[in-house]
């Protein structure tokens, strides 16, 4: 039995990294219908990891960074943080509404488009936990914000800090034929719904 991340074993890690990876499956296919284009994906990085290994992953504390929060509940409970540096993010936006030369800022609308495109990129994740486990599981208008990566991860560590200081983290590279796109996500759930996804998938706790 098992009360935080730490206390994992190896088996229920790769059944995490299973669902991360079935999840990056579903971001891509989700990503090619949004730019209407051939979408192939590298073999992302799952793993399990701290939160302040989470921020040196994601360029430091101080890396301008965009991200999209979602949360999700119903017979699941927890949250998915969708993140993309700032340049990267301009360049898909760029692609969905237009190249503007004077836009050296994200524009109201891209910023919009961007909270979308994560909106449906977090959902190809529960959507994996929800088609692997049979959970009815519902997601929330999803948050955007730019601010420095530290920032960003204060979120999850006052949110679910108490109960671990361990996440899932998810680097992924979407290879597009106009466009390459890296990205990453963070997925906390709480643990009890880690031990409801571990049961329904047949493993012990």
């Amino acid at each position: 039995m098992f009360e935080n991340y730490d206390e994992l074993n190896e088996i229920q890690i790769d059944m995490l990294r299973e669902i991360g990876n079935i999840g990056a499956g579903n971001a891509a296919t989700a990503l090619a219908t949004i730019l209407d284009e051939k979408v192939d994906m590298s073999v992302p990085s799952v793993r399990i990891t701290g939160f302040d290994e989470a921020v040196e992953n994601l360029g430091g504390a101080e890396s301008l960074t965009v991200a999209v929060l979602v949360n999700f509940s119903g017979d699941a409970h927890g949250m998915i943080m969708f993140l993309l540096n700032v340049e990267d993010a301009k360049g898909i936006m760029d692609i969905l509404v237009g190249e503007d030369e004077s836009d050296e800022e994200l524009s109201e609308m891209k910023i919009s488009g961007i909270k979308e495109i994560g909106n449906i990129l977090a959902s190809s994740y529960v959507n994996a936990i929800s088609a692997l486990t049979g959970l009815t599981i519902e997601v929330s208008v999803p948050y955007v914000a730019i601010d420095m990566v530290g920032a960003l991860m204060s979120v999850p560590i006052i949110e679910f800090g108490a109960i671990g200081d361990k996440l899932m983290f998810i680097e992924e590279n979407f290879l597009g034929e106009t466009n390459d796109l890296k990205s990453n996500m963070i997925m906390f759930a709480e643990i009890n719904t880690l031990k409801v996804i571990m049961q329904k998938l047949g493993l012990e706790i």
